[in-house]
């Protein structure tokens, strides 16, 4: 539970790296000369319009769910998501934020350090924090406990995710139920634009690996939409601020198309991270540079995931 502050064969880290790294980039002749280093951002209307922070704020005030994609380590993007919530607490706004970077079974650790009972060092160790935690979202979550906001943990625990990309859904069936409720209730493999769109991303393996990858791709999304719809619904006044890869996000796929399956009145409003800007998106556009290439020779890139494989421990599925 959240602390009433306001009254209110592996899944591994190269799937986290394909998936937030294979989605197409639009083009544009509307680039922005003001974005010239990776701290820089500029928000832009689905239109293809500049506005200014405060303007995009104004905009969003009705929103019920602000879902900003990112890609993980941008400096310009988390910049961005900083300065969107502090825009929103100075403009009194009732805000929470919810994260794809803690899961739910880690939010008691989470509350306690809201609360002031455990230091940093302390989360980061009991809550398996990202290893980019102090440089990317410190800034986000020392905001919102210094202004007393709760914080969602809002992902399924990643051991479980990972079993479900081994063994498929029928994984969850063995939980007890303490542990099932870390994941959300209904998770659904029917034929959808989202599938189709992951599917297509998947390069590597068999096609009933393609469909457990899937299955714990989904499990994400689904789990963190049923966690911001039930905060949701406990504190019907206060906008939720979701912060997550991209690929989660975008185009009103993933995480917010399982929020309007659970909820269809919730007003949701989408980020996504852009390096050039369109004329008619679905989603407000975030234009920041591009990530460099990751890799350009293919030995490098393979050497790279052997030697993560090799490093990744096997969670016990049992």
């Amino acid at each position: 539970m959240l602390p009433k502050r306001l009254n209110t064969s592996t899944f591994s880290l190269f799937t986290l790296a394909l998936i937030s790294g294979c989605s197409s980039l639009t083009s544009s002749q509307n680039n922005s000369t003001s974005v010239s280093s990776f701290y820089d951002y500029q928000i832009y209307t689905p239109q293809g319009d500049n506005i200014s922070l405060s303007q995009w704020a104004e905009n969003i005030q009705t929103a019920d769910v602000i879902l900003i994609g990112e890609w993980h380590t941008h400096a310009g993007i988390h910049r961005f998501q900083t300065d969107t919530l502090k825009q929103l607490i100075q403009n009194e706004q009732s805000v929470a934020l919810s994260m794809e970077q803690f899961s739910r079974d880690n939010q008691p650790v989470v509350n306690s350090y809201l609360n002031d009972e455990i230091g940093e060092q302390t989360l980061i160790k009991q809550a398996n924090a990202w290893p980019n935690y102090e440089s990317d979202y410190r800034p986000l979550v020392e905001l919102a406990k210094s202004n007393q906001l709760d914080i969602i943990a809002a992902n399924a625990p990643k051991p479980m995710v990972r079993c479900i990309s081994k063994h498929g859904l029928d994984y969850l069936a063995k939980l007890p139920q303490d542990k099932r409720a870390y994941v959300a209730t209904n998770i659904d493999l029917g034929d959808s634009p989202y599938k189709q769109k992951f599917m297509a991303s998947m390069h590597h393996g068999e096609p009933s690996q393609h469909l457990n990858m899937y299955a714990s791709q989904l499990t994400w999304d689904t789990t963190m939409a049923e966690s911001i719809v039930n905060y949701k619904h406990a504190h019907p006044k206060t906008t939720v601020v979701h912060v997550a890869g991209k690929f989660h996000t975008e185009g009103g796929l993933g995480t917010a198309a399982q929020i309007k399956q659970l909820d269809p009145s919730l007003n949701i409003v989408i980020v996504t991270p852009v390096d050039a800007i369109t004329k008619n998106s679905h989603d407000y556009q975030l234009e920041v540079l591009s990530p460099p290439v990751r890799y350009i020779k293919p030995e490098n890139q393979q050497a790279a995931f052997s030697e993560l494989f090799k490093n990744s421990s096997e969670p016990d599925c049992s």
